[in-house]
């Protein structure tokens, strides 16, 4: 199976594009073939979209909107369809912003996260680490009831020097505050594995460039977006990469494949 996770900026704004040569995000989709899509800051509610993106062909759909239109918003297309879908944690104030969308599968657990940005001032960087706090609560949950996670998305934090290009130039900036770092120590430490690091020790790669800078150009930029597996899914996990090739957004989209 081949997940990919995107941050599209726009799930609208990002169909009307060419991301990868000529093609368009629907000629790429059907090209690519995914097991699953995993898309963050869809920006849209399904009645504003028209079917192709709602619901593409060959593939089930599942959303989970804002209650601001225009903001935030997951989606995960599946070629096979799940046991079970849910929408966020069951915590009304950190479910309002469509943040979350989750699929079962008899093998796993497959979520699909856009997390908070702490950049705004320091009531947002609380909301992003109570929502951070919360949500190992909510996988931990599940691996108790028996299931196998994989999530994936932006989880705007670089976790070490190696994901981004300036680390020291950022150490006081939200996304690679070492408070927010600590979580993603506290993942590994219950049981998690960040699945581009377990193939890849390289510098250099990075899944997020600044627009305004042009830094794309430049390879300028973080490596705010993955994939997570829970480790009795290690001998699973069969890659893991970052396909820096695709545009159309200021993230680009990050994959596995797994196999069962």
């Amino acid at each position: 199976m081949r997940l990919i996770s995107w941050n599209v900026n726009g799930i609208r704004a990002v169909s009307k594009k060419e991301i990868f040569g000529s093609m368009t995000f629907m000629e790429w989709l059907a090209e690519e073939s995914p097991d699953a899509l995993c898309l963050q800051e869809t920006k849209a509610w399904p009645e504003q979209l028209k079917k192709d993106l709602l619901e593409p062909a060959g593939y089930h759909s599942f959303w989970n909107q804002a209650e601001k239109k225009g903001y935030s918003g997951t989606c995960i297309y599946t070629r096979e369809k799940p046991i079970a879908s849910s929408t966020g944690m069951g915590i009304e104030e950190l479910d309002k912003e469509g943040r979350i969308v989750s699929v079962e599968f008899p093998e796993f657990t497959l979520l699909n996260i856009y997390f908070p940005n702490g950049n705004q001032n320091e009531q947002r960087l609380k909301y992003k680490l109570d929502f951070y706090d919360a949500f190992l609560d909510h996988i931990n949950a599940l691996r108790e009831s028996g299931q196998k996670v994989i999530f994936c998305g932006d989880i705007n934090t670089a976790h070490h020097p190696i994901d981004l290009s300036r680390p020291k130039e950022n150490e006081h900036v939200s996304g690679f505050l070492r408070i927010e770092r600590d979580w993603l120590d506290k993942l590994e430490d219950e049981n998690y594995t960040d699945t581009f690091r377990h193939f890849c020790k390289e510098p250099e790669n990075y899944s997020w460039w600044d627009y305004k800078t042009r830094a794309r150009e430049r390879n300028v930029g973080w490596r705010l977006d993955y994939f997570w597996v829970s480790d009795d899914l290690l001998p699973n996990l069969k890659k893991a990469f970052i396909m820096s090739e695709i545009v159309g957004s200021d993230h680009c989209p990050v994959a596995i494949d797994i196999e069962f």
